[in-house]
């Protein structure tokens, strides 16, 4: 099995378990790692056009928009939900108990410049993430239609 493989194999049983313990503990555990709230995001597969979801961290939201980042760790590719928003940018996300339907994009460069310093000051991780890739880490905001 390829190193990528494998890679995408731990965060999606990560994934998993996140989804078991928020499940298990009735949103209590987990529910706001490193101080961001986590959001669940719905999207339509590019490929397979079938329904996904996975958690993630937002750490800029207010009551029109939820910022999402596009690190998967700092790795070299892109994460899945990033692609499958890029394709079909009408998306679900559920954040504290809500389900919103959004329109998701990719930030432009001067809207990136004005958030990446709060991103990163919610989470220095962020910063460690993009450090450790040559790819353009993409933030990603995702309007809040309802």
């Amino acid at each position: 099995m390829s190193k990528n493989a494998l890679k995408d194999r731990g965060a999606k049983l990560m994934n998993l378990a996140h989804r078991v313990v928020l499940t298990v503990s009735g949103n209590r555990l987990l529910s706001e790692p490193f101080g961001m709230p986590v959001v669940e995001l719905h999207t339509v597969g590019r490929k397979s056009g079938l329904p996904r979801s996975c958690y993630l961290t937002t750490p800029v939201h207010d009551s029109g928009r939820v910022v999402l980042v596009a690190s998967k760790g700092g790795d070299d590719r892109n994460p899945e939900w990033y692609l499958n928003l890029q394709a079909r940018p009408d998306a679900e996300l559920i954040l504290n108990g809500r389900r919103h339907k959004v329109h998701a994009r990719t930030a432009d460069a001067t809207e990136k410049s004005e958030l990446w310093p709060q991103i990163v000051g919610a989470y220095s991780g962020y910063a460690g993430y993009q450090r450790r890739t040559s790819r353009d880490i993409p933030v990603v905001i995702c309007e809040l239609l309802d």
